[in-house]
């Protein structure tokens, strides 16, 4: 059982929050089916005023979990494999350190 740092702990934060929003999660469900898409590509997708796309890919990418390329005049994202992959890990140490704690399952028994 790994308990998170201080650190760990304010970076799920910054996840959390940006996960926060269904049509960001939306967005990250879009980007997880494909290897790239433009932002053309999203807002096509899903039915989401532009400047509303732009301001959920601006946050999941300040939480690090998308990333994006200029390509002018287009801009392509992607998921952020890397960070994905520590999103994951942190979501995992931080429920099983709470389900484990003391041998418990619940923090009722």
């Amino acid at each position: 059982m790994k308990k998170l740092t201080e650190d760990e702990l304010n970076l799920l934060s910054v996840i959390c929050k940006a996960m926060g929003h269904k049509n960001r999660m939306d967005i990250l469900n879009f980007l997880a089916t494909q290897t790239e898409c433009y932002f053309g590509d999203i807002h096509e997708e899903l039915p989401i005023a532009k400047a509303t796309v732009s301001q959920h890919l601006k946050e999941l990418k300040n939480a690090g979990l998308i990333q994006g390329t200029i390509f002018l005049p287009k801009v392509k994202y992607c998921i952020n494999r890397e960070n994905w992959r520590k999103a994951q890990q942190l979501f995992n140490d931080f429920f099983n350190s709470l389900t484990e704690e003391n041998g418990k399952t619940t923090c009722c028994d």
